[in-house]
């Protein structure tokens, strides 16, 4: 799956192509299409993966470091989407791509609304946290804005036309106003 994201984010979805997909990962094609059957399998695993790997990074604490409060964990929940590691540029360029793709395959876009409604939910949950006397629909609003302005300022930054602490400054301050917005 590392190959996979690895592959989609260097050449897009349209670029991928199986035989280059078995190279990168250094297994024959037949297992590629033993496995995911085929090149929709691929994406919908990739798309699995690059979430999954996306958690990882902006959940995982050191055992040693003190827990967050719910503000911090909203924080870091966001501001870790962009750090300039391989692992993150890899994930967001990915993300960038498959979402991109989607515009014109139908069942990639209905995956990739089910993992967008879950990333929305998780900050909404987040959100509710810190606002718990906020509506559902407020709370959701306002995870919507901040998972939209993440994957915009996200593209911006992997293209060149923000530097990422500019980016980071940018999310962190629409944080701030979401919380102000939903009060309390």
């Amino acid at each position: 799956m590392e190959a996979a994201a690895r592959v989609i984010a260097r050449r897009g979805v349209r670029g991928l192509r199986v035989e280059e997909l078995a190279a990168e990962a250094g297994v024959s094609t037949a297992l590629i299409y033993y496995h995911f059957k085929d090149r929709t399998g691929i994406l919908r695993a990739t798309l699995e993966f690059i979430n999954d790997r996306a958690e990882r990074y902006t959940t995982e604490r050191s055992a040693q470091a003190p827990p967050l409060d719910a503000r911090g964990e909203l924080e870091q929940t966001l501001l870790l989407e962009f750090q300039d590691t391989p692992q993150v540029r890899e994930n967001s360029t990915a993300w960038g791509e498959l979402r991109a793709s989607a515009v014109f395959d139908p069942d990639l876009r209905e995956d990739l609304a089910r993992a967008t409604l879950v990333w929305v939910q998780e900050i909404a949950d987040l959100l509710g946290k810190l606002r718990p006397m906020s509506g559902a629909a407020a709370l959701a609003a306002s995870a919507e804005r901040l998972t939209a302005l993440l994957e915009g300022l996200s593209v911006r930054w992997l293209s060149g036309s923000v530097p990422l602490t500019h980016a980071r400054e940018l999310m962190a301050g629409a944080i701030d106003s979401e919380l102000k917005r939903l009060g309390g």
